[in-house]
């Protein structure tokens, strides 16, 4: 089951004021999608709902919806902010079966930096994609994904068919997919070190 439960009421009324009186409430407003039934608009307590998100299971997540007695399977999708309080302001749910198999953007993260000898010497990471989006059943979607950089020099390049992925979680890209690169220095900063070396060098010898 879904670690995260949410509390919602139905919200009367949609569009901007509806929000905005919702608000004024402590409520946070958002609507629920997919299904037969079409969009339902919903309210959830604002200490609620904050605790829910600042847990850092909520989006991307299985969560259980509770309306009542009655419980559903829902994903978050999206959360709105406020620009200057940061405080969440809407949201995006959508119902699954719990074992449905969804496309959803999972986090990126590379490991073992220290580990590459390319990086060692002075290459750069240079990051393409910082999410990957993949096909996984609701109730086992990734916290992460990980590319480890064990052994990689300078002009390798980390593409999707070289991650492990979680059964039965497939990516939606091929495997030739492009994530990151290690690279070296740009003969652009090469010119400008060596230039500025060929510099102090000379004011040296004037100085001599």
């Amino acid at each position: 089951m879904a670690e995260i439960v949410l509390n919602v009421e139905l919200r009367e009324g949609a569009g901007t004021g509806s929000a905005r009186a919702v608000r004024r409430q402590h409520k946070v407003p958002g609507v629920l999608y997919g299904g037969p039934q079409g969009p339902v608009p919903l309210v959830v307590r604002a200490n609620d709902f904050r605790k829910a998100l600042y847990t850092g299971k909520l989006l991307g997540h299985l969560v259980t919806l509770k309306y009542g007695d009655e419980t559903q399977p829902v994903i978050a999708k999206d959360v709105q902010f406020h620009p200057v309080t940061d405080e969440p302001i809407h949201f995006d749910l959508y119902r699954v079966d719990e074992h449905q198999p969804i496309r959803i953007s999972v986090p990126l993260h590379f490991s073992h930096q220290d580990a590459s000898p390319g990086i060692k010497r002075g290459g750069t990471l240079n990051i393409v994609e910082h999410a990957i989006e993949v096909r996984a059943p609701a109730n086992a979607i990734p916290e992460e994904l990980v590319a480890d950089l064990t052994g990689l020099e300078i002009g390798d390049t980390i593409r999707i068919g070289s991650l492990t992925m979680p059964k039965g979680v497939q990516p939606t890209h091929d495997a030739e997919f492009v994530l990151a690169t290690i690279t070296g220095a740009s003969s652009l900063e090469v010119e400008t070190a060596e230039g500025g070396e060929e510099g102090e060098a000379a004011e040296a010898a004037e100085q001599e």
